[in-house]
């Protein structure tokens, strides 16, 4: 009686052991990597990889957010999913060089960056070529009228002007 108990107990195991586990359970929707069609958006445009794109739309988002109103800002973040994820990977920059370049920008430099000016030094660690710079945000724009209309497009242009 014991060995059958016992073969009842392990049977299970035994079976179980060599099979291919199950993947585990998620919460997250299949779609939920950050902002999936903005950054795919980036990266057939602008020939960026997966982690430059997303700190390009990331870093121009924060430009976004700082420049609009909260209800504004929100409109477009409604049509790009996972928005927070993107602001948390927008690379670190030294301010005083961002105003410069931000300054520089706005000089009339002829640099055609606008607000992008305050980024581009931190764009180009990640390896993005200058005049890929100049693109990002007409791209962005683009890619974010493409999700959510002409109306949040023009919110996302005017912020970054």
């Amino acid at each position: 009686m014991r060995k059958l108990a016992l073969i009842v107990l392990l049977l299970p195991a035994a079976l179980a052991y060599g099979q291919d586990p199950q993947p585990p359970a998620t919460d997250k929707p299949a779609d939920a990597a950050a902002g999936p069609a903005v950054v795919d958006s980036l990266m057939s445009d602008l020939a960026l990889t997966k982690p430059q794109a997303e700190a390009s739309a990331g870093a121009l988002f924060g430009i976004a957010k700082t420049k609009l109103k909260a209800d504004d800002f929100a409109k477009i973040a409604g049509v790009v999913p996972n928005m927070d994820t993107l602001l948390k990977g927008a690379p670190a920059f030294d301010p005083k060089l961002a105003a410069l370049e931000a300054v520089a920008g706005k000089s009339g430099s002829g640099s055609g960056l606008g607000a992008v000016a305050g980024v581009a030094s931190s764009l180009a660690k990640l390896g993005i070529k200058p005049e890929t710079i100049l693109k990002l945000g007409p791209s962005l724009v683009k890619a974010v009228s493409a999700k959510g209309g002409a109306d949040i497009g023009a919110l996302l242009a005017g912020a970054l002007k």
